[in-house]
């Protein structure tokens, strides 16, 4: 297919701007230059007077003639050329410092041209440098709403400006003519009333109407959001169609020991609602693939251990992989707490280890005498192997990248564990559609009983000797705090509370030996950062100063204050996650945000959300509302949600509906073997090389 070209054969691009296309904007074929989608577009039909300019003109049009010109050497080896152009009311110099031969050699006096770009302002008159300049004809055809490329500045050095690249496009949609495939199926044009593929290709760069531009981009959205859910639920129906998968027919000793011994409390309806919708998987014969939601203190662990003892009570073994050693100890710790008197054999393997200890572990596990491991990355490593490995627990799994499961998942042989992956960050439903349309999902929207919503509170500086004497009054009724900031050394470039100088103040406000205080950061080793965790988890300190390291792994029922020091500088599930750390006891907890003075439009909005509600959906909106999807849970860095024009925020009707539209599809024809559904066979096809949840489950 021509589109598959090397962008190198395009006319006026050649092997140096082929080279610079690739690196600089990953374009390297015909096909990424067309979907290579400009971000803003100029209205060329709407000329500016010269003389009504203001200093609040940026991006303008001009139609006049060029007066005179005049060159300027800068240096020995380059000039500066001015040009006057007139358009019968005023006059604004046109400069250039690159490429000026080949610009007075185009430029010709008593010519129409039209002259488009920035206005800047010299000793208070105007300027426009390396404008975008072409001769005017009332009878030439031209493309009023002029496309803006991004583009770098290497590329601009190669004559590749926004000009440039539009015309590399014009160059190209010529070229290929009508040869433009269509993408999606006739009826599912006809059916959501969408412009062909061509059509909207070509409209979306040289737009011929305001009204075609926005069918065009509505088409673009369209196809964009149509494949991302039209690969999730195709894999997911092939896995349902195809792989087999342990069968856990049984619950037994273990699960029910477990229950009627170890819980002293009854399961919340969510609860109980989610492990019947795991167990239906695993007696399936199908392999789970399954994702659980729950805002922070929901009881997703204790979901995940009764799911872990199911394969237990089937003749497997379990495991659950933490992103950090912290974390993995803590639900060590748990479950081995939990576990303890019942006959079960946990084990802990993290890289921290000594060598002689990994191996004993690694030898046990593969002789079938460790029931559940927990652990770390370490649990990927090539020498570590299960004797039949029947479930895989992945906690915050968006930590985790597509090579590290797959490892995971290969480690029991031709049939694959079942797979729970988790998370403590609520995603909100039009992210979870659309990065999660492969996983069935469940949610735990239940908070335990006797849980507390946690108080938040927003204080400054001003308010500092109060918050110093509620913390005391809470220490003196035997409870614990956290403080939190967000650096470890101080920065001059951000007004930030450094740790350390925090730590020193509040060790004069809290001095020994009434008061007791551990500090914990990053840069501490695993050893220290342990000992300190420690003493504060059996209360032998009443303050843990800390950077954001306790946002996972520290459960302290007693810690019941959370100060947050320069909380407009976290973002809001961090913040969320951080006041998870307390209200997990019985007793009142609270959350205190300190702040500077004065906040950001953005930041006030945050803190807002955070003192209105506890509830970790509502936050999640406002997060993906505030910062877009791509910051949330380093999701940009997937890959998965490098969307070019759709908006998963803002495009909310549109993920529902082409969600509904391949569903549809999928259910009346799971292999796309009809004809008419050859362009998404195509699709898949293509597509058959990337990772994705069917390669590696």
């Amino acid at each position: 297919m021509e589109l598959d070209n090397d962008i190198l054969y395009l006319k006026g691009v050649g092997p140096q701007r082929a080279q610079l296309l690739g690196r600089e904007l990953s374009i390297f074929t015909y096909d990424d230059l067309l979907h290579f989608f400009p971000f803003r577009y100029v209205d060329r039909s709407v000329v500016s007077p010269i003389d009504q300019l203001d200093g609040s003109a940026q991006f303008v049009v001009f139609k006049g003639i060029i007066r005179s010109m005049r060159t300027t050497a800068t240096s020995k080896h380059s000039e500066r050329l001015n040009a006057t152009l007139f358009d019968g009311t005023g006059t604004i110099d046109l400069v250039w410092f690159q490429g000026t031969k080949w610009v007075k050699e185009k430029l010709k006096p008593n010519i129409e041209y039209l002259v488009y770009g920035n206005v800047s302002w010299f000793n208070g008159e105007p300027q426009m440098a390396h404008p975008d300049i072409e001769p005017f004809s009332y009878d030439e055809e031209r493309h009023n709403y002029l496309p803006v490329y991004n583009t770098t500045e290497k590329l601009k050095a190669a004559g590749l400006n926004p000009r440039g690249i539009s015309r590399l496009v014009e160059t190209l949609l010529a070229q290929i003519g009508n040869s433009i495939p269509e993408t999606l199926p006739h009826y599912v044009l006809k059916a959501s009333n969408l412009m062909p593929s061509s059509l909207s290709l070509r409209n979306i760069h040289f737009p011929t109407s305001p009204e075609m531009l926005e069918q065009a981009i509505h088409r673009q959205k369209f196809e964009e959001l149509f494949f991302l859910q039209l690969d999730m639920q195709y894999r997911m129906t092939s896995r349902k169609r195809q792989s087999q998968g342990l069968v856990f027919a049984t619950i037994g000793e273990h699960f029910n020991n477990f229950y009627t011994q170890k819980i002293p409390f009854e399961l919340t309806g969510a609860q109980k609602r989610v492990i019947k919708e795991i167990r239906a998987d695993m007696k399936s014969g199908r392999q789970m693939n399954r994702l659980l939601q729950g805002d922070v203190g929901s009881g997703k662990t204790l979901v995940a251990l009764m799911s872990m003892l199911i394969a237990l009570d089937n003749g497997c073994q379990a495991c659950l992989m933490a992103p950090t050693e912290i974390l993995a100890s803590q639900h060590f710790a748990t479950f081995s707490k939990m576990l303890d008197g019942l006959g079960i054999t946990t084990e802990l393997l993290t890289g921290s280890l000594r060598p002689s200890q990994k191996k004993e572990i690694k030898k046990r596990l593969a002789a079938g005498e460790v029931d559940l491991l927990i652990g770390t990355h370490a649990l990927i490593e090539d020498s570590v192997n299960f004797k039949q490995l029947g479930l895989v627990v992945i906690d915050e799994q968006h930590r985790f990248g597509v090579e590290q499961r797959a490892k995971l998942w290969a480690k029991n042989g031709a049939v694959p564990p079942h797979i729970l992956v988790m998370t403590a960050t609520p995603i909100p439903r039009t992210l979870a559609m659309t990065l999660y349309g492969d996983l069935e999902c469940s949610i735990i929207d239940e908070l335990p009983p006797g849980r507390q919503p946690v108080k938040t509170t927003h204080a400054t500086d001003a308010k500092r000797l109060v918050l110093f004497s509620f913390m005391q009054r809470q220490i003196a009724e035997g409870r614990q705090i956290y403080v939190v900031y967000p650096l470890i050394n101080e920065s001059e470039s951000l007004d930030l509370k450094d740790l350390m100088d925090g730590y020193e103040s509040i060790s004069r406000s809290f001095p020994q030996p009434q008061y007791q205080l551990s500090i914990v950061h990053g840069k501490m080793s695993a050893e220290a950062k342990a000992y300190e965790m420690d003493r504060f988890k059996r209360g032998e300190t009443h303050i843990m100063v800390s950077t954001t390291v306790i946002e996972v792994g520290v459960d302290v029922p007693n810690a019941t204050v959370m100060v947050i020091e320069n909380a407009e500088r976290f973002g809001l599930s961090q913040l969320h996650q951080l006041r998870g750390r307390v209200g997990r006891g019985g007793g009142q907890s609270y959350c205190i945000l300190m702040t500077k003075d004065h906040l950001s439009k953005n930041a006030a909005e945050r803190i807002a959300t955070m003192c209105a509600t506890t509830d970790g959906f509502r936050i999640a909106e406002a997060d993906m509302r505030l910062r877009g999807p791509g910051d949330i849970q380093g999701l940009q860095q997937s890959g998965i949600l490098n969307l070019k024009v759709a908006d998963i925020v803002n495009d909310e009707p549109l993920v529902t509906a082409t969600r509904e539209c391949v569903a549809r599809i999928l259910d009346a024809d799971p292999t796309l073997a009809m004809p008419d559904n050859a362009p998404l066979r195509l699709h898949i096809a293509s597509n058959a090389n990337k990772p994705n949840w069917e390669q590696i489950s």
